[in-house]
């Protein structure tokens, strides 16, 4: 089954290229564009707006490649404190080093790293160092007392004025970071003071895809990042400026809001006056203009939240959250009208669960069927899940065996007797290799697996917590996968 689309991503792809261009023009030519969000991969827009691929913002990009350079802004206090992005694992300055790769790799201009708040750190010195023998240009900035309420002093000699001078060459100037308090805005303003004493006249824009300002501030896709951001304690609210300057609603979130004021006072001070009367003004996001069907991008937005519900609750289990991020989705999950109930395969794997009095796992394929597995001697919950939903898939029998159990015995042996794990059943990812060499035999086992790329797009509910393979095993074939926060022994958040 076809997935139902909400968002037309090629109308996206083209409107915000045209407004990008539009901005450009707007400060004669220069525009440095603080991008947030994730580039090349934003798989939380592409789950609330069906249709909207995790690769778009780059595609949009590559559409003003030849006027667009990248400059990627990185704090020196997550160098030296090694800095970890939660989504890929890896440390902020690896992904440094990751993004330079990504965006040589479809041919954009990237040759300017900037670290923020430097203050002699040996770890930022050898890791400047590395960045230079890449041949990358490597610019310092430094901490500015009573940032960013001392504006007199920010705008100064002392303040912006100590900060090296980014030389670029192209119109845009897309500052972006591998996360949050990098100082991508601060580099911006930097340069903008840099290039007003040079005589240059340049502007400030922001792109970030959430909130979407055009839509309404309950509106589901918005309550989705609420959710999305809730241990950043991030509230969308109505941006005040924008409706006292124009007698329109549009959505913002708190950061923004409260930092408008100062960022105002900022461009006042440097260029005589402020471009912007809100910080919805500074935006340039065109994403709510390229919803075509709401009730998709409504429903998908639901799910998500109820996703993230269960996210709260696991990290909190594991002390990743704490109380605060589990209650404030609880709260939009009551403002939206939904409950945990409303994910169908979280009562098939409880009801699964119950049935059979140990660990259980449900499967909504996108035909919408439901698949079920309980935990075995030889097969954890999400392998057995796995196999009879491959079994409908090739439409096999379900008495039939896919996996061979000359093949599953020894496996399970070496497990116990080798390795000493304290249990024999397989992982999803040991059930895979497993079943990939009886593929090489059996005609079933092939048939099998030969549905792996059909769960892609796929909903998992397990009823304890999955081991962290199982988790990311299931990711990596596409599937979304939310827990009941208790661990197998028993254990309950």
């Amino acid at each position: 089954m076809t997935q139902k689309l909400g968002f037309d991503n090629d109308k996206y792809i083209r409107m915000q290229s045209e407004h990008i261009m539009e901005r450009i023009g707007q400060f004669g030519n220069k525009l440095y564009l603080e991008l947030g969000g994730k580039l090349f991969d934003d798989y939380h827009a592409s789950r609330v707006l069906p249709g909207f691929k995790p690769d778009s913002k780059i595609k949009m990009l590559l559409a003003l490649k030849d006027k667009a350079e990248i400059v990627i802004a990185i704090s020196a206090v997550d160098i030296e404190k090694n800095k970890v992005r939660g989504d890929i694992g890896i440390t902020y300055d690896l992904d440094v080093l990751r993004l330079i790769d990504a965006f040589r790799s479809v041919g954009m201009l990237v040759e300017s790293v900037v670290i923020s708040k430097y203050a002699g750190q040996p770890a930022v010195d050898i890791f400047k160092k590395k960045l230079e023998n890449r041949g990358m240009r490597v610019y310092l900035h430094y901490p500015i007392a009573d940032y960013p309420h001392n504006i007199p002093y920010i705008v100064s000699e002392d303040g912006f004025g100590k900060n090296d001078y980014i030389e670029t060459s192209r119109p845009l100037v897309i500052v972006t970071a591998p996360g949050p308090g990098s100082g991508k805005m601060a580099t911006c303003l930097s340069q903008l003071y840099h290039e007003h004493k040079r005589g240059i006249t340049a502007g400030y824009a922001k792109f970030e895809t959430f909130p979407i300002w055009s839509i309404p501030l309950k509106h589901p896709v918005n309550l989705a990042y609420e959710a999305a951001t809730a241990d950043l304690n991030d509230i969308n609210m109505i941006d005040p400026f924008h409706l006292e300057a124009y007698g329109k609603t549009a959505v913002n979130y708190n950061r923004d809001v409260e930092a408008f004021p100062i960022l105002n006072a900022i461009f006042e001070q440097i260029l005589g006056s402020s471009p912007y009367k809100s910080p919805t003004d500074m935006g340039v996001n065109m994403a709510g203009f390229c919803i075509m069907d709401d009730e998709v991008c409504r429903q998908a937005s639901y799910d998500e939240i109820i996703c993230r519900y269960y996210k709260a609750m696991c990290d909190r289990l594991i002390g990743r959250a704490d109380d605060n991020a589990v209650y404030k989705i609880e709260t939009i999950m009551r403002g939206a009208g939904i409950t945990a109930a409303d994910r169908p395969v979280v009562g098939a794997a409880l009801s699964k669960a119950e049935d059979t009095d140990g660990p259980a796992a449900a499967l909504q394929l996108p035909d919408g069927k439901i698949i079920t597995g309980r935990s075995s001697e030889l097969l954890g919950a999400a392998s057995a899940m796995l196999l009879n939903a491959l079994k409908y898939l090739a439409g096999i029998p379900d008495e039939k065996l896919l996996i061979s159990p000359a093949v599953l015995e020894p496996i399970a042996n070496l497990k116990i007797g080798v390795f000493g794990n304290s249990n024999p059943r397989l992982h999803t990812d040991e059930t895979l290799i497993a079943l990939s060499i009886c593929a090489a035999t059996d005609e079933a086992a092939k048939e099998a697996y030969a549905q792996l790329s059909r769960l892609r797009g796929a909903e998992m509910h397990s009823s304890v917590v999955l081991s962290h393979v199982d988790d990311q095993t299931m990711k990596k074939l596409g599937v979304r996968v939310t827990c009941e926060p208790v661990y197998q022994s028993g254990k309950k958040a």
